[in-house]
């Protein structure tokens, strides 16, 4: 054993006798008190602070690369969480508004979401996720918080198609709120309906809003569908062209209300009879 350390310290000398001279120049350094000495002792503590500034830069650095990876991954939680938050705001206010309508109207309503929208052509329809196992059949009035939208045209058992107010199929039976002048209410193209059948001399202004009639055996009275927005007589005609701006927003459009009134035949059947 005492040979392998001789052995060891041999191999070794050059850097033990190295150590051991640096060992007595530091032990005469720090007993040293002359001015000089403390000159250079004072040097040299205030480099090896600086050495060890610059050396806890390292660290440091990768410390905040850690710390701004976690920031920035709290702060896509949290905007992710605000967008839901947003959301879920917005349709409590949809929900509140079609449940303001249900409670002012006294009506028997069926509440859908539109599952499905097709409004490219001139048919435009949307589909809902309700049918005829929640009381829905043909023919049943669908509307929103902000007005008449349409009408259901077919029923499964958990779905249905319904016609909107842009559909050149569908029609109805409209009158203005303010001046009480009946028309029919189509859609021909474009962004706007249409009121016809509105002589020239009656008197309808820009800014009046149009309502369902009781003339319809569809659609009950007093529902909004739109404005007017534009009028201008015909030439060559008796009657004015209308313009109206629907009150509901078709592209925008996720929750809706069914009418579950039934038409009355009686009155479908003497209508279809009288000559």
């Amino acid at each position: 054993m005492l040979r392998r350390l001789y052995d060891l310290a041999y191999l070794f000398k050059e850097y033990l006798v190295v150590m051991l001279l640096l060992s007595i120049s530091i032990a005469l350094l720090t007993l040293n008190d002359n001015p000089q000495i403390r000159t250079i002792r004072s040097l040299a503590i205030v480099s090896v602070g600086l050495l060890q500034d610059a050396v806890g830069i390292v660290p440091n650095y990768f410390d905040l690369r850690r710390e701004n990876r976690i920031l920035r991954e709290l702060n896509l939680t949290l905007a992710d969480e605000v967008s839901r938050l947003r959301e879920a705001k917005l349709e409590n206010m949809r929900l509140h508004q079609l449940l303001q309508l249900q409670q002012r109207a006294g009506t028997t309503y069926v509440t859908a979401n539109v599952i499905g929208k097709n409004l490219q052509l001139l048919r435009n329809t949307v589909t809902l996720d309700a049918g005829e196992n929640n009381g829905i059949r043909a023919d049943m009035p669908v509307v929103t918080e902000s007005g008449l939208a349409g009408r259901v045209i077919a029923a499964s058992s958990q779905y249905a198609v319904a016609q909107i107010l842009f559909n050149k199929d569908l029609r109805v039976s409209a009158k203005v709120q303010r001046s009480r002048v009946d028309g029919i209410v189509t859609w021909e193209g474009g962004s706007a309906l249409n009121l016809n059948n509105v002589a020239k001399a009656l008197d309808v202004q820009v800014g009046d809003v149009i309502i369902t009639s009781e003339y319809s055996s569809v659609f009950p009275p007093g529902i909004r569908i739109g404005v007017v927005a534009a009028t201008h007589p015909l030439e060559g005609s008796l009657f004015q062209a209308i313009e109206v701006t629907p009150s509901v927003d078709f592209t925008r459009m996720e929750e809706v209300f069914v009418i579950t009134a039934v038409p009355d035949s009686t009155r479908i059947a003497l209508e279809h009879r009288a000559p």
